[in-house]
């Protein structure tokens, strides 16, 4: 009897010091986005709106210090793998937060799941692993890529555009923009015009948009390629003409060099910087404090994604030790996201709002987008029923 009260106050001992050691350990979370060419500001803004919550943390997570690894993917799914396999086998780290762009997603997703380390997408969502390829180690704080190209295509069908043309890139996520544009809208595709990744001059485009004379345009153009996509069709005298119905096209990172050219233009989106709650106004005046810019919809998402991952930490008490515990605390989502309403389906992707945004120029002579109207409540997507958690 007395050697097993011994043993057990023997095991008792051991779990404090492993508890101890856990609490001195740092909770270590490497970040990989797009940090250099055109689309640098998008991985710029969710690296600033990540920084921005950690530093909003205090530097902690559950009492142990954070330690973040920046490393820029360059949009290069080789060199992708190359440093995600940095931070997995030399700087250890414990969760993986990006990409911005799917087809960088779909080559670091079996690298890091398969090492049983938690990747967590601060933007990217395509459908490859929103059904049977979902995963315990994956989770999206955005949304699944159709979705948000799907707000438009219900707004197109609602107002009555019988003849729309489609622009988008030709990878992944532009293929996913299409499917989703295309759940809802039930009208004529007078064509598809499918743009190599990084195009940034579009006459040939245009001139077939003047020709076709379309009731709108549904484009997905993100970074330069929006900002290129935008200004020539002002200077087309396009924009006076035709109604945009975009995503990502036209938001608070392309807006800086867009400015009066994007005015006007719609968007869809999960959040705009000002929907109306308590914790968004103070991160907006938060984030424009720290960075001068209006944050975007990487940023906010950026934001979310380091209080989900406090969430998790703190849920487990700081021992990371016991995947099944921070899985389920992930799956949990117990934060106070700035949308609002968040939580995760059985994919690991979120149920949310969905909203039409329009460009709008502020008074101090910033550009945002700002919520015309809200489209879908509550919203899952359609692939969560071929996951199987």
């Amino acid at each position: 009897m007395k050697r097993q009260l011994r043993s057990a106050g023997l095991a008792i001992l051991f779990g404090v010091a492993a508890n101890a050691a856990a609490a001195q350990e740092k909770v270590k979370i490497g970040v990989i986005v797009t940090l250099s060419g055109p689309a640098a500001v998008l991985g710029q803004q969710a690296r600033d709106g990540f920084a921005l919550a950690v530093k909003d943390l205090g530097g902690k997570m559950a009492g142990r210090d954070v330690e973040v690894t920046v490393v820029d993917d360059e949009l290069k799914p080789d060199g992708a793998v190359t440093k995600v396999k940095g931070l997995l086998e030399r700087d250890k780290v414990d969760f993986v937060v990006g990409p911005i762009f799917s087809n960088i997603l779909q080559a670091i997703h079996k690298p890091v799941v398969d090492t049983r380390t938690f990747l967590i997408s601060p933007n990217a969502g395509p459908s490859s692993y929103a059904g049977k390829s979902c995963s315990p180690f994956f989770y999206v704080t955005s949304y699944q890529n159709d979705q948000v190209h799907e707000i438009l295509g219900k707004v197109a069908q609602d107002r009555g555009y019988k003849r729309v043309y489609i622009m988008v890139p030709n990878y992944q996520a532009g293929k996913d923009s299409v499917a989703g544009f295309k759940l809802d809208y039930k009208g004529e595709i007078v064509e598809e015009s499918y743009i190599p990744l990084g195009t940034l001059d579009f006459q040939v485009e245009l001139s077939k948009i003047a020709s076709l004379k379309p009731d709108a345009v549904f484009t997905f153009m993100p970074g330069g390629m929006g900002v290129g996509l935008v200004k020539q069709f002002k200077q087309a005298g396009l924009a006076d003409q035709i109604p945009v119905l975009s995503a990502f096209t036209v938001d608070e990172s392309t807006l800086p060099a867009q400015q009066d050219a994007a005015v006007g233009m719609f968007g869809g989106a999960n959040w705009a910087p000002n929907l109306d709650n308590p914790q968004n106004k103070k991160f907006v005046a938060s984030y424009e404090a720290a960075y001068n810019s209006v944050p975007a919809t990487y940023a906010f998402q950026g934001y979310d994604t380091a209080m989900l991952i406090d969430s998790a930490v703190r849920a487990v008490k700081g021992d990371l030790s016991n995947k099944e515990a921070v899985a389920a605390a992930l799956k949990k989502a117990d934060f106070t996201s700035l949308r609002g309403g968040f939580k995760f389906n059985t994919n690991g992707y979120p149920i949310q709002d969905f909203y039409l945004t329009k460009v709008a120029k502020r008074p101090d002579g910033k550009f945002q987008t700002e919520i015309v109207q809200k489209v879908f409540e509550n919203y899952g997507d359609s692939y969560a029923k071929d996951c199987t958690p």
